[in-house]
């Protein structure tokens, strides 16, 4: 699990992130399970997986930059081992929501009118 870069951007840089939960630990859907600090924010990690936690990623200690600069890569959080909820989406449909969002957004913005 990791972010998208539309979230590493609201959070701003990443400067610490911790774990409240260790490997092999039962985890549910939802949980808390850490928090990461970004100049912007401080926000709580909540699993997305029902089943074990898998670990985090042991690059981050050495390097938390990579949140930011390699999302979709290298700057992953962590891992569980389990089943997502049957209402989960993979990373194509959540970019197609945040997408549909942000033009709903960008609509209302400019008041209905088309460019």
């Amino acid at each position: 699990m990791g972010f998208t870069e539309f979230a590493t951007r609201m959070l701003g840089d990443l400067v610490d992130f911790g774990f409240d939960v260790r490997e092999g630990d039962p985890v549910e859907i939802g949980q808390t399970i850490g928090w990461v600090e970004g100049f912007k924010a401080v926000t709580d990690l909540f699993c997305i997986l029902k089943g074990e936690f898998a670990g985090t990623n042991p690059e981050l200690e050495e390097d938390v930059a990579l949140i930011d600069t390699e999302p979709y890569d290298r700057g992953w959080l962590y891992r569980v081992k389990g089943a997502p909820e049957s209402a989960s989406v993979g990373v194509e449909g959540y970019i197609g929501m945040l997408d549909a969002t942000i033009d709903r957004m960008l609509e209302q913005q400019s008041g209905g009118q088309a460019d």
